[in-house]
């Protein structure tokens, strides 16, 4: 019986912090951003990004970031590492809104690497898995 009472005591726990935690969600909606890299970006260059001045990530080939990110605006910022030519980074605006989903693409221009939103069709979106 004593078992039993422990048992429960925990569940009890386990159910108080997974409602907390979705209270927490909803309370906090936010947006999906998806930065994905042009194949000929370069085998040895990855695309550096950060999200409001903080790195959250090097996307390399065959990879993309793809997490969640806050309702309201955001700078996404952009830059090739290394970066042996001292080249400077390029930024973009977003504003995300609860449910949305961004797409954004990392291209090379001649000398700067910068984000432009999708020009994928439904079609090319769905052989990546977005």
């Amino acid at each position: 019986m004593r078992t039993l009472t422990s048992y429960s005591r925990v569940l009890l726990i386990l159910i108080f912090f997974a409602a907390v935690s979705l209270a927490n969600a909803a309370a906090h909606p936010g947006g999906r951003l998806i930065v994905i890299r042009v194949a000929n970006f370069g085998w040895n260059v990855a695309a550096n990004l950060k999200i409001d001045g903080q790195t959250v990530g090097n996307i390399v080939q065959g990879r993309r970031y793809d997490h969640r990110i806050s309702a309201g605006r955001h700078v996404l910022t952009v830059s090739a590492v290394p970066n042996n030519d001292m080249r400077q980074p390029t930024s973009i605006t977003v504003n995300v809104r609860p449910g949305g989903t961004y797409i954004f693409t990392a291209l090379w221009d001649s000398d700067h690497v910068y984000l432009r939103p999708t020009t994928l069709s439904p079609a090319e979106m769905a052989k990546l898995g977005l």
